[in-house]
């Protein structure tokens, strides 16, 4: 009998370990098969602007400028995925954009050396994500409640530093294209940029405690405190690393358009918050990635390159990505009920 009851333990144990491994797979394919929808999506997207206007979105300089269209919202999505994985939300994202890209231009129309005006302008943008991570940890306001103020206030800053016009360092002999204009190879500079930081991102959220106290929380924070993460800090980091790729989006667009403007941030924080949705992470977090990210800015860049195309204005394509939003959370809660 014993021998017996042993065999059959041995047994339940190993059918409840076939049985996990199982659901892991389970859960590994449904996530691939997410990403890989999202990934046709896009592909379909792509395949619809060749057909609407070929002449046009098959030149080599079209093709460049999605490119740097992809990478320069792609930097300002992978801050967004971090906080919003964690469960939280970033709508100062913009603001901090404004903020550095006026600060950096001014230090450069100062003639101060570029590398010290882009260290500043990082500081900067991760300054505000301190201030937002403690506010949101320490002093427990709501994420949306705490970076709603931030991002006013911030709005406020940019007009002062700038006296409300944009900043132009021109006159002091300044070459700061590098980085938004130059090319290597043929590709883009800001393109390499883009994909190391997207590589380091996924290496952090994948392989460090910190990324996957990242998910912990927005899985379930009052868990992830019971196992010993330590959730002030990796909260705290997830919106300083919001604020310093902020400033990395700032400090290349400015590059890009050899002037810094006190309204250069606005609404790219709803820009920041559609890629990421749209490329599957959570908004009551704990799942998602930084490469779905990279599918949601090659989506919402083609969408408006077609609109463009089509000689759709600014102010519909407004309206075109707010419905793209609501889309995409609406999915999502979809697949959450059907999963419950």
């Amino acid at each position: 009998r014993r021998l017996r009851g042993g065999r059959t333990k041995k047994l339940e144990l190993k059918d409840r370990g076939i049985m996990e491994k199982s659901l892991k797979k389970g859960n590994r394919f449904s996530t691939l098969i997410r990403k890989a929808g999202v990934l046709w999506v896009m592909i379909v997207l792509y395949a619809v602007s060749v057909c609407v206007d070929p002449s046009h979105f098959l030149t080599g300089r079209n093709q460049i400028n999605l490119l740097r269209n992809i990478s320069l919202n792609g930097i300002i999505g992978l801050g967004m995925t971090f906080i919003i994985l964690t469960g939280g939300i970033d709508l100062s994202v913009g603001s901090t954009v404004s903020v550095v890209a006026v600060s950096v231009a001014a230090l450069l129309k100062n003639g101060v050396n570029p590398f010290l005006a882009v260290l500043a302008g990082i500081l900067i943008g991760a300054a505000i994500g301190l201030i937002n991570g403690l506010g949101v940890t320490k002093g427990k306001i709501p994420a949306f409640i705490m970076t709603l103020g931030t991002m006013t206030a911030l709005e406020g800053v940019a007009l002062i530093i700038s006296a409300g016009k944009p900043v132009s360092w021109t006159e002091s002999g300044i070459d700061f294209t590098w980085i938004g204009q130059k090319s290597l190879l043929g590709v883009p500079v800001v393109a390499f940029l883009f994909v190391i930081l997207l590589l380091v991102c996924a290496f952090v959220l994948r392989y460090t405690p910190f990324g996957r106290g990242v998910y912990a929380i927005g899985d379930n924070k009052s868990a992830a405190k019971l196992c010993g993460i330590n959730t002030f800090g990796v909260e705290t980091l997830a919106y300083v690393i919001g604020g310093v790729l902020a400033a990395v989006t700032a400090i290349v667009y400015i590059s890009r358009l050899n002037v810094g403007g006190p309204t250069v941030g606005n609404s790219m924080e709803m820009d920041a918050i559609s890629i990421t949705v749209i490329g599957g992470t959570s908004t009551s977090g704990g799942t998602g990635g930084v490469f779905g990210t990279l599918i949601g800015a090659g989506i919402i860049v083609i969408i408006s390159n077609i609109l463009n195309l089509l000689g759709v204005t600014a102010f519909v394509q407004q309206v075109v990505e707010g419905l793209i939003i609501i889309l995409a959370v609406l999915l999502e809660r979809l697949r959450d009920n059907r999963k419950s």
